[in-house]
């Protein structure tokens, strides 16, 4: 009966230990991490977050990463004579940004891009004669996540687009 119970026990004992190294890592093996994420504004406000993970092992032909993050953006109306006028209509809006895409993992790595906003004006309207643009967009807390719970804060965090002139 002793020998029984030792072998089980060492048969137990030998799964665990096979067993919890291939559990650890996120996408099976490996040891997922991002090496960097940065994020840049284009002409019309919008954020874009490249960013590069390894050792995502060889187990994997994808995965899915996430970019969240909040964003303010600074909506104006100007006439046709492409002057604001003094009543200075406008509105500022505030809302957190989320985006996913699956990416191709090769040699246990992936790099990408995701890009995000900006937002948009709500029920902010102009009055007749007026138009509207969007004139800077600021983003902030941005994070890029897999789906296997790593993340990495990108930077420059805050980022500030300067003034923008968009027509919204």
């Amino acid at each position: 009966m002793r020998r029984i119970v030792m072998v089980l026990t060492s048969a137990i004992a030998g799964i665990l230990l096979t067993a919890t190294p291939a559990l650890a890592g996120g996408g099976g093996t490996g040891s997922p991490h991002f090496q960097f994420a940065s994020n840049s504004i284009g002409g019309t406000g919008t954020l874009t977050t490249s960013f590069k993970e390894v050792g995502l092992g060889t187990g994997i032909s994808s995965v899915v990463i996430s970019l969240n993050a909040d964003a303010t953006a600074l909506y104006q109306c100007f006439n046709n004579g492409g002057n604001h006028p003094k009543a200075g209509n406008k509105e500022t809006v505030q809302t957190h940004l989320q985006t996913s895409g699956t990416f191709p993992v090769s040699h246990g790595n992936t790099t990408g891009s995701l890009s995000v906003g900006p937002p948009g004006p709500g029920g902010f309207t102009c009055p007749s004669g007026q138009t509207l643009f969007l004139q800077s967009v600021t983003y902030s807390h941005t994070i890029v996540s897999d789906a296997f719970g790593h993340s990495i804060d990108a930077s420059p965090d805050p980022i500030a687009s300067g003034t923008l002139h968009v027509p919204a």
